[in-house]
């Protein structure tokens, strides 16, 4: 490795930046921190998008939570997906100890504890938060395809029920409005219209809702309707200092796709609404997107296009966006290749696959003195190797960075706080509300009565419409015989009226189904 001197003065040189930055901790040579010589990211460069990566337990959390209170200091709106509930406590104050003391002050940074303003939702409601929910509609065929797990032509076909349903005024806002439109198409009434699509089997259409039918039995429902979250309430100040919205994530194991496609919605919704503003001093707002990995498994190439197009131009719109992973390689080449700034944590190399990652991750870094490979498993918790985009648009040199110390509290907030702040948001009481408003569901549903009773109307007009049958002419009376005296006995009415029952209620029966 080069001299210390040479080391020192080249980070000092190539994160002097001129316009405001986020500090991110001091350089580190050996065991020792060189405070003079800060490690930050330009804020003007924090839309040029970044990676924090490392292995579990590194601090890849702690560096989320660092670089929110510092966007939020600096009027940046912040969106972070809370799924351990460990960045709750970012809305408190920290708690001082000498052991952190000790640590702020050898690299430089003086500490006061401190809270930020927090939004706290939770998808679908399930949680302590804000409910957010999406309409299918918005939603749209290719997230929603992700999600279910369908295949490249599942996918297609479901784009083909989505334009019919656009085509038909056919409203898509929750999963019954869906499966009620796959129903129809796939019984005797829709026939002509799913031949009229094209391209659409019965089978594939059966698979899809059958995904559907799945999604809903997992207790998806309540994460389709309304009322939608609207996503510029994310880009709100609080007290000069940009709000922190935190999504709650319960349960992420039994709905991990979900999860990672719905963080993908708000960021597409972002795009569509937000106007075109260029190269900017400060960003509008930076999304964290957590466990990254989860929205590229199995992804289709539709679905990593979208992505890497979003990613791309989302930038001009004022957003940034971090990836938060365990390796590099968790993100296709065509996102990663836009990613300016990397904060990368300890790697571990115990096994064949985690050597094939490390080498992958040493190959994604700017040439340096450091031998990588032997670094990134040596770092201590708290420690990252960093390398940014400066205000020039070239990559500053790779420092082994000591990271700082969050202001807020470093472990989550109590029940009573997170309670307390809902209740309190002028949002809970936008959101909480259920809406069911006239749909798909409802239309489809009417179309069947109307049809149900239009055909009753036309069996009575052709009932009125017979002939009334002439009187017999009445015999004169005899004796009653052995037949007759049967007949009229009490016994054979109630068999009668019973067998009259099964056969009106057979015919009856028969009908409905036609209709």
């Amino acid at each position: 490795m080069a001299e210390t001197a040479d080391v020192v003065e080249t980070v000092k040189q190539g994160y002097a930046f001129e316009g405001a930055a986020i500090e991110l901790g001091a350089l580190l040579v050996g065991d020792e921190p060189k405070p003079e010589a800060s490690v930050r990211i330009p804020l003007s460069m924090v839309n040029r998008h970044g990676l924090v990566a490392g292995a579990t337990g590194t601090g890849k959390t702690k560096t989320l939570q660092l670089m929110a209170e510092q966007l939020s200091a600096a009027g940046v709106a912040v969106f972070a997906a809370d799924i351990k509930g460990d960045l709750s406590g970012i809305s408190q104050p920290g708690q001082e100890s000498e052991k952190l003391l000790a640590r702020t002050k050898t690299i430089g940074q003086e500490w006061t504890a401190t809270g930020f303003p927090t939004e706290f939702y939770a998808l679908g409601g399930q949680g302590t938060g804000i409910p957010v929910r999406a309409t299918i509609t918005s939603f749209g065929p290719v997230l929603l395809s992700k999600v279910l797990g369908l295949n490249d032509v599942q996918e297609s076909s479901l784009g083909l029920i989505f334009h019919y349903a656009d085509k038909q005024g056919l409203t898509l806002l929750d999963l019954k409005d869906l499966r009620s439109v796959i129903t129809h198409l796939t019984s005797d009434e829709g026939k002509a219209d799913l031949k009229e699509l094209g391209g659409l089997s019965a089978a594939t259409a059966g698979v899809i809702l059958r995904s559907l039918i799945g999604f809903a039995d997992q207790g998806a429902e309540a994460f389709f309707g309304e009322t939608e979250f609207d996503t510029a309430d994310l880009l709100q100040q609080r007290d000069g200092k940009g709000l922190i919205s935190l999504l709650e994530l319960p349960n992420l194991q039994d709905r991990p796709a979900l999860f990672s496609t719905f963080l993908m919605w708000l960021l597409a919704d972002l795009f569509h609404d937000l106007p075109e503003v260029g190269d900017v001093d400060k960003p509008k707002l930076v999304f964290f997107f957590d466990e990254a990995h989860l929205l590229f498994n199995d992804a289709s190439k539709a679905f990593l296009d979208s992505i890497a197009q979003t990613v791309r131009l989302i930038r001009s719109k004022g957003v940034g966006v971090f990836f938060v992973t365990q390796t590099p390689k968790d993100v296709p080449d065509d996102v990663l290749a836009q990613l300016g700034s990397r904060v990368q944590h300890q790697l571990r190399a115990h096994t064949p696959n985690d050597a094939k990652a490390l080498k992958a991750t040493v190959s994604t870094f700017p040439s340096s003195s450091y031998d990588l490979a032997e670094v990134l498993t040596q770092l201590g918790i708290g420690e990252a190797i960093v390398t940014v985009m400066n205000e020039k648009g070239a990559p500053t040199p790779v420092a082994w960075t000591r990271l700082r110390a969050p202001l807020s509290l470093m472990a989550p907030a109590t029940a009573e706080q997170l309670t307390a702040s809902v209740q309190a948001s002028p949002n809970n009481a936008k959101y909480t509300e259920v809406i069911d408003r006239e749909s798909a569901y409802e239309l489809l549903a009417a179309k069947v009565q109307a049809g149900a009773e239009q055909a009753e109307a036309e069996r009575q007009a052709e009932e009125q419409a017979k002939p009334a049958p002439e009187p017999r002419p009445r015999a004169q009376k005899q004796d009653k015989s052995m037949v007759e005296q049967v007949i009229g006995s009490s016994a054979f009415k109630q068999f009668a009226r019973s067998a009259g029952r099964e056969i009106v209620r057979g015919l009856f029966g028969s009908a409905r189904r036609r209709r």
